[in-house]
């Protein structure tokens, strides 16, 4: 299965995403702030990136930006999961360079069908 790696700066966000993906068979990884989860996807090639939008210092769209616009990391998927559910988020995200948008609470396999159609799965 997938690499994924999680970036959002709630530890509860990331011990319910990471008990979905697991229980899928994914390996995951996590980073709890926009900055760190730019230098995990740089130093560990995940296969798909799981983005926050609301973190301290730099945000999530901001994230997926810069590591769409990076050549190392333009081709890795990013989703965004956010509590942000206005169409205009929706589309600034993905104008970002997101490949989809989901919105928290997340749905188990609300998820699993955007990872497997991301990844081509």
């Amino acid at each position: 299965m997938a690499r994924i790696l999680i970036v959002d700066d709630s530890p509860t966000e990331t011990h319910v995403l990471k008990g979905m993906l697991e229980k899928n068979g994914h390996q995951v990884d996590a980073a709890d702030n926009a900055e760190g989860g730019i230098a995990r996807t740089k130093e560990t090639r995940p296969d798909l990136v799981l983005m926050d939008v609301v973190m301290p210092g730099m945000n999530g769209f901001q994230a997926t930006r810069a590591l769409t616009k990076d050549p190392d990391t333009q081709n890795i998927p990013i989703i965004i999961v956010t509590t942000k559910d206005q169409e205009t988020d929706r589309v600034w995200g993905m104008r970002q360079g997101a490949r989809d948008y989901i919105t928290k609470p997340v749905e188990e396999t609300d998820l699993n069908n955007k990872i497997n159609a991301v990844l081509g799965g």
